[in-house]
């Protein structure tokens, strides 16, 4: 039986769902991502879907990994970015992250990774997005950033009319500062200054983006993303656009403490 939110609200495109913690946050979000699965495996040979890393999203991939109702022979794996100069086997990097908890549990069809050691950047960004618009993106997991970004689109960079899929882009300083929080850096110079992205254009292309976040300290930023009129300011208040994607994003109720 799935969670039932204390509240939901839509602000313009965007579907908001409220629930006690989150713990019951991820049991929904990964009850109603299987249900969205299914479906579209009901309806199609294979499924696109692109995964998020971070606290946000640890809760619901271990749901996610325990789903035996999903064919997940029939799903393609990929992930929202990458720092940039990191490996697979470096514990900071997202592919070691995806790969520990979610590659490695699930028979995928097949997890693509970023290579974010790559020699040539820019050349990645192209197989990467070569790969990327085979088919269309089914299902994207997405977190919220403490400045607004979604992947690594900092205001800076965030771009609603990007005409990439995959770029190389430069970290900013609130950005890198909540990579600390991870605990694989000791220090704010041990952050990688850029990384690959998939673009807000990427993030649209998707039928449905699925986004968790929860805390307190992701109130004031909730605010602005659902208080404020859409922009690069605030990257995330693209999921509030018209289109034909469906934007979902699941909060607790610490987090949603500013939106009374």
């Amino acid at each position: 039986m799935s969670p039932t939110p204390v509240r939901t609200l839509n602000v313009d495109a965007l579907n908001v769902r409220v629930y006690p913690d989150p713990d019951l946050l991820a049991l929904a979000a990964a009850q109603q991502i299987i249900q969205q699965l299914q479906h579209t495996l009901a309806q199609q040979a294979t499924a696109t879907m692109v995964f998020a890393t971070g606290r946000s999203q640890l809760g619901l991939l271990s749901h996610l990994r325990h789903a035996t109702q999903v064919d997940w022979s029939r799903v393609r794996g990929f992930h929202l970015d990458e720092f940039l100069g990191l490996n697979r086997q470096h514990p900071a990097s997202f592919g070691y992250y995806l790969h520990h908890h979610i590659a490695q549990w699930v028979p995928f069809q097949g997890f693509h990774y970023l290579q974010g050691d790559a020699l040539e950047p820019i050349a990645e960004c192209d197989r990467y997005t070569e790969l990327l618009t085979q088919q269309p993106i089914d299902i994207c997991l997405l977190g919220v950033g403490d400045n607004g970004h979604l992947a690594f689109n900092d205001p800076a960079v965030a771009d609603f009319n990007d005409p990439r899929w995959v770029k190389l882009v430069r970290l900013d300083a609130t950005n890198r500062q909540q990579q600390l929080t991870s605990q694989h850096f000791s220090q704010l110079g041990d952050v990688p200054t850029h990384a690959i992205t998939l673009t807000l254009k990427a993030i649209l292309k998707a039928r449905h983006n699925f986004c968790c976040a929860f805390g307190q300290h992701k109130g004031e930023i909730l605010n602005t993303l659902l208080k404020t009129s859409p922009s690069k300011h605030c990257p995330a208040t693209v999921l509030r656009l018209e289109g034909d994607v469906k934007n979902t994003l699941f909060i607790d109720e610490a987090a949603s403490q500013s939106l009374e």
